[in-house]
């Protein structure tokens, strides 16, 4: 990405059309980490409901066909848009505040801290968002009547049972988990996009396969970052009212003391499955836009 300065409003379509690109590439796999991460302890003597993350596959397709796997994509569609375009513009302004002149490279410490400044900017808008699609995404057919109809179902519902505290229930959590992962994932992108490129050349002409391998590692350092504060989340998101009353606290004492470090991997192999072809078609999605935009508005 361009060290110069580039218009809001680039930023705004691009981001937002690199955000399209990876929901539609990852929402499958981003619905089996949430069943693995949600999915109840078993008593003694019986099996897990998911041994894994092809048993999960296989059993959510069987019950509910591929569109199971997409359950609870309408809200990070809905929200895709702003979330991209305020976390990239985020990023720009981290940038900004930290350069002297418009030209000057960051450092790496630097590139993070802007990036980490732009899991702030994201959390209004992905903490609901979160919130509904991992409680669509947690119900199964065969389990008895669904209890949501659809995203607007969900927000109604919650409304009704605890207000707006209610839908923005875990934006402590997905802060823990989107600013230091933010900050990686960003940081690991521009450092990328500099060792690929031949010297003397422009890093925004770095070719297609370039791009996609820098996108692709900037989701997977993502995760490694974001996973552990990833399942505290989901696992307050779809907890009922009252479950965890001092929140993300209680959640991560009661799953030390029920499983152990280890559970805060739950989910890990679809997610990093899910990571580098989602990523990668995000900053393929972002950088064809951003390219489009600077060719028929150069002066914008």
């Amino acid at each position: 990405m361009s060290e110069k300065k580039t218009s809001p409003i680039k930023y705004f379509v691009s981001g937002g059309f690199g955000g399209v690109c990876t929901v539609i590439t990852g929402h499958p796999f981003d619905t089996i980490k949430v069943r693995l991460q949600t999915m109840p302890k078993p008593a003694p003597g019986e099996q897990p409901l998911y041994t894994g993350t092809v048993d999960c596959v296989k059993k959510t397709v069987q019950k509910e066909g591929l569109r199971g796997l997409y359950k609870g994509m309408g809200a990070p569609i809905a929200g895709v848009a702003p979330i991209f375009a305020l976390s990239f513009f985020g990023f720009g302004v981290g940038k900004r505040l930290q350069q002297r002149t418009p030209e000057e490279k960051l450092t790496l410490p630097q590139l993070f801290a802007a990036g980490a400044f732009s899991g702030i900017f994201t959390t209004i808008i992905m903490a609901p968002g979160e919130r509904i699609k991992c409680l669509l995404q947690v119900q199964q057919a065969g389990t008895g009547p669904a209890k949501y109809s659809g995203p607007v179902d969900v927000v109604k519902q919650l409304y009704k049972e605890g207000g707006m505290r209610s839908i923005y229930k875990g934006s402590v959590a997905t802060l823990l988990r989107d600013v230091p992962a933010s900050g990686m994932y960003f940081m690991t992108y521009d450092w990328l996009q500099r060792v690929l490129t031949p010297e003397g050349q422009d890093a925004n002409k770095i070719g297609l396969l370039s791009t996609i391998f820098a996108g692709g590692m900037a989701g997977v350092a993502n995760w490694l970052v974001g996973m552990p504060a990833d399942v505290l989340k989901s696992r307050l998101q779809t907890a009922p009212e009252g479950m965890y009353p001092n929140g993300v606290r209680d959640v991560f004492r009661s799953l030390m003391k029920e499983e152990g470090v280890t559970a805060l991997y739950k989910g890990c192999a679809p997610v990093m499955l899910r990571a580098f072809p989602a990523n990668a078609a995000c900053f393929m999605g972002f950088e064809f836009c951003m390219k489009f935009l600077n060719f028929v508005a150069p002066s914008l």
